[in-house]
Formats: C-alpha cells, structure tokens, sequence
C-alpha cells in the first residue's frame, strides 16, 4: 500500500535539502498542517506568450501544448524535473482510458531518469471529494470517504499490477483543505476572486482580461453553471458552500467544499512553489481544468508563467468509434477486466507502438499487433539463445556488420528519445535489429565448422533487453517464471526431456549403411521400423506445445521454451 501523505513540515524540509529547490521557492511553514504562500520573483512571461525558461537544457526536445510545437525542454536545476500531473478522480474502477495516460506518462518518466539522468519528482492528487463521490456513496449508502479510500486503492494495485513507478507522493485533497483555504484568500487579496452572499467563492476571470486561454483559447468559453451572483459566465467555483448531506469544512466564507480546480494548483504549489516545470494529464483535461489551473497559480503568484510545459495525452478510442473511452459514455473496459485476458507486457506495447500525444484505437488488432512483436522478439531470444549455447548449427555469421548494426541502433534509440519521446521510432529500431540478427540465424543440417560469434548475439540481447527494461517491458517475465517454479526444476526438466526427444529423433532419422554390393538410393530414408518413433517424437512434441512447452527442430538439433499458456477461451478481449 502506498499511503497518502499530508503536506507537512518534515516532508516539505526533506524535499527542499533532497532535491535542492531554489530560495525563489518561497513558502512559509506555520504549523504542520497550514502554509501560507508568498509569491515569488521567479515567475517570468507576459501574457499569453510563452517564455523559453532559463536553466538547465536537456538536449531534448518535447512537444508544449502551451505553444503547439515542440520546444527545447529546459529545467530549472540541472538534473532535476520537477512534475505534477492531475491523479483519479476515486468514485468508481479505473478504465483503459486511464491506464493508457499512465502508463504513457510513466514511459517518459522512466526515459527522463534511466536514458537521461534527470531526477523527477513526481506528485499527484487524489482527487477524494467531487460531486461525482457524493452522488455515488449516496448511492451506495456508504460514506465518502469509504468510498473514496476504497476506490483508491483499487486505482493504486491498477498501476502495480502495469507497472506503473508510483509518484514521489500521493497527496488527498480532503488532507490539504487549510492550504486550499489559504490559497484561495491569497487570490482574494491579489483581487482575482470574490465571495458570493451564498458563500460561494469564483475566481474572477476578467480580472486577468486577454491572459485567460493559455491552453485551448477562450474565445468560445462558456464556463461553468453557477448562481445568479457571478460576475461573469465564465467564472468557476473555487470553494462552494454546503449543501444538506455533503461533506464540508470551515472557511472564511462558511462550510463548505473546494472546487475541482483550485486543489491542483494548492497542491502542486504547496510542493514547488511558484514555478513547476512539467504539468502532464489526458487531453480531455487541458480545458477547463488545466486552463483554470493555470489562471489560479498565475493570479495567485502574480507572475506571468506558472507551468513552463504542459504535456498531454492521447484519448483512448473504441475502434472505429469517434469518442473516446470513459465512464460517462459507458464505453470502457476496467484495467481489471482487460489484464484476465492480455498482459502488463502487451498493453505497454499497445502504447509504445504509438505517439504518447496521439489518439490510440483500441481493438483486438491492435492488441493483437502488440503481442505480436513481443513473441518475435521472444523467438529471436530462444534463437539466439540456442545458437550461443552451440544447440543451432548456422552459416558463417557477418559478425562485423551485426557490431556496426548495434551501434547504428543504439544511436537511433536515443535520437528518437530525445525527439518529443518518439517511442514507435525506438520500436521500429529495435524490430529492425532483431530482423538483421535473424537473417544470420538461419538453421543447417549440416554443420560447416564455420566459427561462431556468440558474442555478438549475447550483446544483442542485452541491449535489446535493457531498452525494453527502460521503458517498463520486462522480456525475462520474471514475476510469471516465479510462479511457475522459482527453482528452476520445470526448466531442467524439459531440458532433459528435449534432449532424449532428440537422441529418439536422430536415431529414427538415421540410415543404416548399405551393404557392399548391393545399390545405394538416391534419397536414402528412415526405415520403416523406425517411422513410428519419429510420429512419437511428433506427438510429444505437440502435446507439450499445447502445456506452453514449445520444441523446435533445427536439423539434427532441436532447441525449447516455455510460454505462459492463457486458459481456453481468454485469447481474446
């Protein structure tokens, strides 16, 4: 379990000293469990312009929806990222939709630190009061809060279960309301909010004129529903005021709740203060919610850019469906429901296959196109495997054109890393390698005492391995190999058993020597005596393969692996 944890004085100290934030993160503990924000001059940009960041460059380059291109991504402090991104709203079972920005998300993560060096410092909110939990638990008769915890957990074991990293910190907003109280009168006093007679608090959006729409525009901008004392349609709530059976806190205003926006931008504050280099989240959030999110922080620092880069994700789409997966639609698959039939391995894949920033469609074909290139490349190890350890006899090997290959990819991969994370160019590059290294691992009959390069295919391995590692795809399985027998017996078991299959085999296929004088065929052939023992070794050989056991004859050798056999009728989604 991954306890949420409150914003507090020994947390906030070990994250200053830790990852060195500068002095121009301003922020004044008064107690363990209140803040109080004072602006900072750091704050840069005017308007709706955006201002390349001074700092550290990467070298990488990534593509801002704050400017619709890519952009150079510069840090504040070398080797340190500091990320925020928008977590579960907890009411119900997370979806494929969800899944699909996390763990495209956690790619790039797992890039910046294990390709790049860069220290990210990740947080998310749970979101854990909304009116979509209050309407549930009615529902169900349960608290809120049961609810919510319950939900939450479940959103957690999700992302265990597709290896998701989890952040440096969950944080609840239920256990951070003094600081959104906070938050909010500092916008109050910076003139950007004002309290309604029904103690209802909107943040005033012309008060920032033309600076609103950083995102997505604010042209056509409706706004949120709210009472007759806004100031203008477009205004959205930062605190509301209770209502009979819903949860509440006191405030200046009276009891009441925060709104949806305004626990982002505390909470991202309360931990990096007035600038924060990456904000991340599905596409369907960069308006209203990220929009706001950045008209709140902006008014409440009184700077011109907050959050330097905003990345955002793909939607999840039905094939040959124009809308996206979500609750709301009664469309999606629960990442419960989706991992009886395919694996974290596969659905990582689905991802890496395209853009992290571009619609996906989901559908057995694609899934499907997934697990695919993780079985040819799980072939190309059981080969390779095999011809290292002498069991598969191949011509001569080009040894010197497969190193100038492995060098050639490996320099590919990180040019399309550094490229707005451009994952299906890393697949594209290492599919390719393992195609130039089958073209060498060609089975004869006969062997030519031609020398071997084991070398060469180890180190392919290896890189091959080590890239699918970064990026979250474990090609050793070792959680599935555990299962079924940590102690490797199964293994050495089906290893003697393919070895007697084929001592049985070689003697079957053997041709007894022609007696002087009498005529020599021309394609001399097993005797009948022996047909049956090769339809036995036939026989086994298909019974095992449909246990997961899987021989393959190469001439007079025959080399194994075992796979993890998916129960009857869970093929397909």
């Amino acid at each position: 379990m991954w306890p949420c944890i409150t914003i507090c004085r020994p947390l906030l100290l070990k994250l200053r000293s830790r990852y060195a934030f500068s002095k121009d993160t301003r922020q004044t503990l008064v107690s363990p469990s209140k803040l109080i924000f004072r602006p900072s001059a750091s704050c840069t940009g005017v308007g709706k312009k955006w201002t390349r960041p001074t700092g550290y460059d990467t070298g990488l380059k990534t593509y801002n929806s704050l400017t619709k291109q890519k952009e150079p991504l510069i840090l504040a402090q070398e080797g340190i990222a500091t990320w925020y991104s928008c977590g579960p709203t907890v009411y119900d079972h997370a979806h494929l939709g969800h899944a699909c920005s996390y763990v495209r998300f956690d790619i790039i993560q797992r890039v910046l630190s294990r390709v790049f060096g860069i220290n990210v410092i990740h947080v998310m909110v749970i979101t854990d009061i909304d009116d979509k939990i209050i309407r549930r638990a009615l529902e169900k008769s349960v608290s809120p809060t049961v609810l919510a915890r319950m939900y939450e957990e479940e959103f957690k074991n999700d992302m265990l279960a597709l290896k998701v990293l989890p952040p440096a910190v969950y944080l609840r907003v239920t256990e951070n309301i003094p600081q959104i109280v906070a938050f909010i009168e500092g916008i109050i006093r910076n003139e950007h909010a004002y309290a309604t007679k029904q103690g209802d608090v909107y943040f005033d959006i012309g008060s920032i004129g033309d600076r609103y729409g950083k995102l997505m525009g604010a042209g056509d901008a409706t706004g949120e529903p709210g009472d007759r004392e806004k100031r203008d349609s477009r205004d959205f709530a930062l605190w509301k005021a209770s209502k009979p059976q819903e949860p509440s806190w006191e405030s200046p205003w009276g009891k009441g709740r925060p709104g949806w926006h305004i626990e982002c931008s505390t909470i991202a504050s309360s931990v990096f203060g007035s600038q924060l280099d990456i904000h991340s989240g599905g596409i369907d959030l960069a308006f209203p919610h990220h929009e706001n999110e950045i008209a709140q922080c902006e008014a409440y620092h009184q700077c011109g850019q907050w959050g330097n880069y905003f990345l955002h994700s793909g939607h999840l789409h039905l094939k040959g469906s124009a809308e996206k997966m979500s609750k709301s639609l009664n469309n999606y698959i629960t990442i419960k429901d989706f991992l009886e039939s395919y694996s974290a391995n596969e659905f990582r894949m689905f991802c890496l296959l395209t853009k992290y920033r571009s619609a996906i469609d989901y559908s057995d074909a694609s899934l499907n196109e997934a697990r695919s290139s993780l079985a040819t490349i799980t072939a190309f190890t059981h080969d390779a495997q095999a011809y290292m350890r002498g069991q598969l006899q191949c011509p001569a090997v080009e040894e010197g054109a497969l190193w100038e290959r492995l060098a050639e990819t490996k320099a590919n991969v990180v040019r399309a890393l550094a490229d707005d994370f451009d994952t299906p160019r890393v697949v594209n590059a290492i599919m390719s390698l393992v195609y130039h290294g089958n073209r060498h691992l060609q089975p004869i009959t006969k062997p030519d005492r031609s020398p071997r390069s084991p070398a060469v295919f180890g180190a392919f391995l290896a890189y091959i391995r080590e890239v699918f590692e970064v990026l979250g795809v474990d090609l050793l399985d070792r959680k599935g190999a555990h299962s079924v027998d940590s102690s490797g017996t199964l293994e050495n078991v089906v290893e003697q058993l393919a070895r007697f299959r084929s001592d049985v085999r070689a003697f079957a296929l053997s041709v007894q020597d022609t007696p002087p004088g009498e005529p020599t065929h021309a394609s001399p052939s097993p005797c009948s005596e022996k047909l049956p023992l090769l339809k036995a070794c036939d026989t086994l050989r298909k019974d095992l393969a449909s246990m997961g056991v899987h021989i393959r004859d190469r001439g007079p050798n025959s080399t194994w692996e075992i796979s993890q056999k998916r129960p009857a009728g869970q093929d397909k989604k």
